[in-house]
């Protein structure tokens, strides 16, 4: 290894020597470890993002023989992922307790989770990124059937397991036929290798990859684990599913489709625009007639990532801005909102279904206006923060001579905006039940920000546009 593959991987090799410290840790010492295990994840975090925005040398690293790219979008998308694995973290430690599920394996599983994430990221090749890809995959099955005594938590995890074998599996088939087509798994070899002209096989391959890809943001027709998996598995998981894996998984869209294959853009774009279409339309009608908050929100991800992927196929500086800024405003969002949902129990159990948020405004009105926010924002009501994502990834739409495709994602925004007012109006307007438990602090506060946040966006926009910018920097063409 030299010096500059040591200096561009830094923070990935701190973060798996913390991860294997905090097992050994854990394993050796004998009582009180899951707090301190928690609180040392934390720090190890903290420490990761350091060193991520301080990684030496030029705006772009390129090393391990080109398999591993340091550049603008990948810190800025490892900072979000680190930011949604802290959040995650510390939603999780009342409801370990709640539900006597206190091990110290949660923090360590995320860690490497975070680490699988970070080489997804920033993976110059099909190789490095299905390495990234399965050691992520894999501490999130585990992570889904945390729960043992749970048996929706051992269903959830077996069916994600399952099915994301299958994704591997057709992700690897891709990454053969790539190969013996191209001749190389680099993303800078493909570009070279694709000037001359693109064979079906490599889009075979490439449709291969896709699909696999789909699968970790939930895109139609690659959602089926989704309702199941968020609704089984334990809502701080859930919160971390919706959120992270997400965000690594677009910026691995970006890198494959934007700098191993911009030449074959006219056959991926059809690729995108239908998994879009199919995403936005099953979201939006199948959240209809959801009765668990977590199967409506499953669904909910499922529409917005389709939005999402209508910045992708619009491309250019505008879609890629719009995507990230509809990125970061969607990682608020869902974790104001699952951080509301954990903090709701009566008498010392989960209140998941919609029916008994009944009457909440007139029980708890500060959780009620908290939840009814960010719901409005999540349906994209103006002029609350999501209605600017939706709005900039539209835009670049119609920009790009996608008009059609615009078109369906403001009819699926107006049909999804039903489900997300029910929820408000049984808050505001249906019998009120029992009083709910108070929330602990921590939840409290991150709901707060969160709601904060998208209420006061349209007043402070530019920390949030400039983040963007600097992240799709490295593919704006002079």
């Amino acid at each position: 290894m030299s010096h500059l593959d040591f200096t561009a991987a830094r923070p990935e090799i701190a973060l798996a020597l913390m991860a294997m410290a905090l097992l050994l840790f854990g394993v050796f010492r004998k009582s009180r470890v899951v707090d301190a295990v928690n609180t040392l994840a934390l720090m190890a975090l903290a420490a990761t993002a350091l060193l991520v925005l301080f990684v030496p040398g030029s705006d772009r690293i390129i090393a391990f023989g080109g398999t591993f790219i340091v550049d603008a979008m990948a810190r800025v998308m490892k900072i979000l992922v680190i930011f949604a694995a802290g959040i995650a973290l510390v939603m999780s430690v009342h409801y370990m307790k709640w539900e006597r599920m206190e091990r110290f394996e949660y923090a360590v599983l995320m860690l490497l989770s975070v680490l699988g994430m970070m080489v997804m990221i920033s993976s110059g090749g099909l190789i490095t990124l299905y390495l990234g890809l399965e050691l992520q995959s894999l501490s999130l099955y585990v992570l889904a059937a945390m729960h043992r005594e749970s048996a929706r938590s051992a269903e959830a995890g077996l069916k994600y397991f399952v099915l994301g074998a299958l994704a591997s599996g057709l992700f690897l088939y891709g990454v053969s036929l790539v190969y013996g087509f191209a001749g190389t798994t680099t993303f800078a070899g493909l570009t070279q290798a694709l000037k001359s002209g693109i064979s079906i096989g490599l889009i075979a391959g490439l449709v291969f990859i896709l699909a696999a890809l789909a699968f970790k943001i939930s895109a139609v027709p690659f959602h089926m684990w989704t309702p199941d998996v968020y609704e089984g598995a334990p809502t701080p998981v859930t919160a971390y599913f919706a959120a992270a894996p997400k965000l690594a998984a677009i910026a691995v869209f970006v890198r494959v489709l934007y700098e191993a294959f911009p030449h074959a853009e006219e056959a991926w774009r059809q690729v995108i625009v239908f998994m879009a279409i199919a995403s936005m339309l099953l979201g939006a009608f199948a959240g209809v007639v959801q009765s668990n908050i977590k199967r409506l929100l499953a669904y909910s991800s499922i529409g917005h990532m389709g939005f999402v992927l209508v910045g992708l196929a619009a491309g250019g500086q505008e879609g890629l801005r719009g995507v990230m800024i509809y990125l970061i405003i969607y990682l608020v969002m869902t974790l104001g909102v699952f951080a509301a949902v954990i903090g709701m129990r009566r008498d010392g159990r989960p209140v998941e279904e919609i029916e008994d948020f009944a009457g909440l405004a007139r029980t708890n009105m500060g959780l009620a206006f908290a939840i009814g926010a960010l719901m409005f924002s999540l349906a994209g009501i103006p002029w609350l923060a999501g209605f600017f994502a939706k709005y900039f990834v539209l835009l670049s739409a119609v920009k790009t001579g996608l008009v059609a495709l615009a078109i369906i994602g403001v009819l699926a925004s107006v049909v999804s905006a039903f489900y997300y007012l029910r929820v408000v109006k049984v808050m505001f307007f249906d019998e009120p039940k029992e009083p709910v438990d108070p929330a602990p602090f921590e939840l409290k506060l991150i709901t707060a920000l969160s709601v904060i946040f998208v209420l006061f966006y349209v007043v402070w926009p530019g920390p949030v546009t400039a983040l963007a910018q600097a992240a799709i920097r490295p593919f704006i063409v002079p």
